[in-house]
């Protein structure tokens, strides 16, 4: 499908860098090889190669969304690529489901939570901080193009939404999760998953020991995903020297009856 004005475009150079656009006909992309009109790459396809002003060549994609993700305008911090995915699967996330997210953050974990329950599901969204919750939604909107119908933006405290949200799913990336945690043994249905993602021993101590305290908390798994990038040049096959270690613990519970 050919770019139309108003789309995400991920330019790359003969180097790999990449360059992060929305489609403006009224702009340019400059970089240190020259300039590229917008209006040139708009009706270009996907994965075709335009040319500079000064002949260089550079490969047109539509971005993925973890290519998005580490390039988007944030205000708070992002949850990255390498800890969506397990979000998404050992969080349990699937089409169709209700899931509530605390906070939204700069938006890229909203992201993947929409596009995971697609258009039967619903994800709502809570935000504490008013700019925060501005700046998530022009994230979210130069991504979709508007805020998707299965997205409900809210402001405000998630302890006050879980009764009436009564989610299927719950993703927590606050501070101070466990102030939820009671809120949700009481209105999450059985079998529920919680997620909390956080980046220090004593919140995810105080999590656990506050889940537990509950005893509506089952399968209570605490992880940590490390991610590294190889090099592969002809004969030389070796792991790059730098690596994506700590970012922060994922901790991951099913909700239970009262014992």
């Amino acid at each position: 499908m050919p770019f139309n004005e108003g789309d995400p475009a991920l330019l790359i150079d003969s180097k790999g860098r990449q360059f992060l656009l929305k489609l403006d006909p009224a702009r340019s992309f400059q970089y240190h090889q020259g300039s590229v009109l917008h209006s040139a790459l708009i009706g270009s396809e996907d994965g075709s190669w335009v040319e500079a002003s000064t002949g260089a060549k550079l490969l047109l994609l539509r971005p993925r969304l973890a290519d998005y993700i580490l390039k988007m305008k944030r205000a708070a911090q992002v949850v990255y690529p390498k800890d969506l995915g397990p979000i998404l699967i050992y969080g349990d996330i699937a089409p169709g489901m209700t899931v509530l997210e605390a906070g939204t953050g700069s938006g890229a974990l909203t992201l993947a939570l929409a596009r995971a329950v697609g258009e039967s599901g619903t994800v709502v969204s809570v935000e504490l901080r008013d700019d925060h919750g501005a700046h998530a939604r022009k994230a979210i909107e130069r991504w979709f193009g508007e805020v998707p119908e299965n997205l409900d933006l809210r402001t405000g405290d998630v302890v006050e939404h879980l009764a009436e949200v009564r989610p299927d799913r719950l993703v927590l990336d606050l501070p101070e999760p466990w102030h939820a945690i009671d809120s949700a043994a009481e209105h999450m249905p059985g079998g529920g998953v919680v997620t909390t993602y956080l980046p220090t021993v004593p919140q995810v101590q105080a999590v656990v020991e506050g889940a537990r305290a509950t005893e509506r908390f089952a399968e209570i798994e605490v992880k940590e995903f490390l991610f590294r990038d190889w090099n592969v040049q002809g004969r030389s096959v070796r792991p790059e020297h730098s690596m994506v270690a700590h970012t922060g613990f994922l901790i991951f519970m099913r909700k239970t009856d009262s014992r």
